[in-house]
């Protein structure tokens, strides 16, 4: 068993691996009034181990906005003592992890599944142990079948899109950037991003579909779906990979590409370093970001 303690409040951290179908989610955050990805794991916690000041530390890795999907999700939640004495027999170390997941995922529907809840490891925390995200755009275009299966989770455009001139434009954005042109905009949140791979391309196996995966350090609001909108305009020959470029360094939202439907996005991965070296990546990404808007990271 592997725990990360509080020595003062005797906090016990859990790691979970969770997907969701976000088609009937207004978003990750937690709003009143309004079916949240965060909201229904509360309620959740809240009727297994009782009411929590603090939310429990709910903390997620990568917030997701309304309709976008996640295959492999991660938060952590800490819990007392008290709170795992609330489980009974349930509550003993050899079966804990497990009888968490279960009771959780009898609780949630069928649009949640947690996969996984298992003892932190020392020094993880979800958000800034992160090292980084990756997402992938599914888009169903004039070459494509239009499968209403995955109408849910895929973006029908009609023309055929060119997929050279695509990736030719993707490689043009690769490495340390501002991406302010295509963030949408947050107080005193940073818009410089790692962009380390784009791949794009067109699946037989999967009714010809086109699939755009990304990966980066992190991802400011709405800058997936403005990539992917600005490397459809390309793909559709109504923009040019010097058209692309030349947005990006201009720095300036003015006349950006369409931010392209969420329906079509899904977070794939969230990657961590080593277990020796969670507190470090912690440490670094905390003093890295600690200007920026505490909800800054990842649509």
């Amino acid at each position: 068993m592997n725990e990360l303690v509080d020595p003062v409040n005797e906090l016990i951290r859990f790691k979970v691996d969770f997907a969701y179908d976000g088609t009937d989610f207004n978003g990750w955050a937690k709003q009143p009034g309004f079916r949240t990805v965060e909201g229904e794991l509360l309620e959740a916690l809240e009727v297994i181990f009782g009411e929590s000041e603090n939310c429990f530390g709910l903390t997620v890795a990568g917030r997701t906005d309304a309709g976008v999907h996640a295959r492999h999700q991660v938060v952590h939640f800490d819990l007392t003592p008290t709170h795992i004495k609330r489980l009974g027999r349930f509550g003993s170390p050899t079966i804990l992890e497990g009888s968490i997941r279960d009771r959780i995922n009898s609780l949630v529907k069928n649009d949640i599944r947690i996969f996984s809840v298992v003892y932190a490891p020392e020094g993880f925390e979800a958000r800034f142990s992160a090292i980084h995200r990756r997402y992938r755009y599914r888009i169903a275009d004039g070459l494509a079948v239009k499968d209403p299966v995955e109408s849910r989770n895929t973006l029908w455009t009609r023309r055929p899109l060119d997929l050279i001139e695509m990736q030719a434009t993707a490689l043009s954005l690769y490495g340390l950037h501002d991406f302010a042109a295509f963030c949408k905009p947050r107080p005193f949140a940073t818009t410089i991003r790692e962009l380390r791979e784009v791949t794009i391309s067109r699946r037989p196996d999967e009714n010809h579909v086109v699939v755009i995966e990304l990966t980066a350090d992190a991802f400011c609001h709405n800058m997936v779906r403005s990539i992917v909108g600005a490397l459809i305009a390309v793909g559709e020959g109504r923009a040019t990979r010097q058209d692309v470029v030349q947005k990006l360094h201009s720095g300036n939202r003015k006349g950006a590409y369409k931010v392209v439907s969420s329906r079509g996005l899904t977070l794939l991965e969230i990657g961590y370093p080593e277990d020796s070296k969670l507190a470090e990546q912690a440490n670094l990404a905390r003093d890295h970001r600690k200007l920026e808007d505490p909800e800054d990271l990842d649509y």
